[in-house]
């Protein structure tokens, strides 16, 4: 069986493959109790200690104003945990970790963004730096693979920053859904991200870095009808401001060329089955939270 070492089990995705991949390999998934991912000699030790064939380096520093981080730790955190990880390559078979389109800078973002746009712009925001930088070391390295993402979507994700679950959240408290301003974004759910990991798990890719996405935009107006769909209820939609904002897509050609028969699941199934996931679970959901800052998106 696979031995794989999954950092952030606890968080959106590394919860997620903790869980559904209970039996399938062996997973290894530690609290930061037991190895902090913030020092080095602890996490060497644990790595030279279990000789992974598979390292899935899911845990960041995503600080955002609303979780609670320190945002002045995100660049130094994010490197941190990384290079700590990465550095011990000559222990484990191979090194997955969740890159970002944020790599691309944001101010930069256009349509569809290949592979090759990659280092046209350095990001001017810390976490995008810190992504940029780890693309830079994954592109020279053996084994060290980057599967950038964009929007993913699923339960376990915070809720609070995270639009289609938040919107789910609401429509299950019977609240209107808000944005401020319309935006087409490429969503990927949860399961799918999952089965692709799956695949570079158990396959050598051709290449270092991948865009790991759907190749299909969606906007959010678009989502939020979907969720009050799957609510069954008469729910308010209001948009702040009009026109649309900048679209947050990539271009997944580079990893359809490699995975035979890449699909993905229908969007308005896969909110369907969000929504009633957090429906069964309304009361857990702090009514007062939900109704702060009205205008997130």
């Amino acid at each position: 069986m696979i031995k794989i070492f999954v950092t952030g089990g606890s968080g959106f995705i590394g919860r997620n493959l903790v869980e559904q991949w209970a039996g399938k390999y062996a997973v290894y998934a530690p609290p930061s109790s037991e190895v902090n991912l913030l020092d080095s000699d602890v996490v060497r030790d644990y790595i030279v200690k279990n000789r992974f064939d598979v390292v899935i380096h899911a845990a960041t520093w995503d600080a955002t104003r609303n979780s609670g981080k320190d945002l002045s730790k995100v660049l130094d955190h994010n490197m941190r945990m990384f290079f700590n990880v990465a550095r011990c390559n000559g222990y484990f078979g191979k090194m997955l970790y969740y890159g970002s389109g944020a790599e691309y800078d944001r101010a930069h973002w256009k349509p569809h963004m290949k592979e090759e746009y990659f280092d046209v712009h350095v990001p001017g925001d810390d976490y995008g730096f810190s992504k940029y930088v780890m693309a830079k070391y994954a592109g020279r390295s053996d084994n060290i693979y980057n599967l950038r993402l964009f929007g993913v979507f699923g339960k376990y994700e915070d809720w609070e920053v995270r639009f289609i679950s938040n919107a789910c959240c609401k429509a299950a408290w019977d609240l209107p859904i808000t944005l401020k301003q319309n935006v087409y974004f490429d969503y990927l759910h949860i399961d799918d991200l999952l089965t692709i990991t799956g695949w570079f798990v158990e396959h050598k890719p051709e290449e270092k870095i991948y865009n790991i996405c759907t190749g299909r935009t969606v906007d959010l107006l678009t989502l939020a009808r979907m969720v009050v769909a799957a609510s069954g209820k008469t729910l308010d939609i209001v948009v702040e401001r009009n026109g649309l904002g900048t679209e947050y897509s990539g271009d997944n050609g580079r990893l359809a060329g490699e995975i035979e028969d890449l699909a993905f699941g229908e969007i308005g199934e896969c909110i369907d089955a969000l929504y009633k996931w957090y429906a069964a679970r309304r009361e857990e959901l702090p009514l007062e939270r939900l109704l702060q800052e009205k205008w997130r998106w």
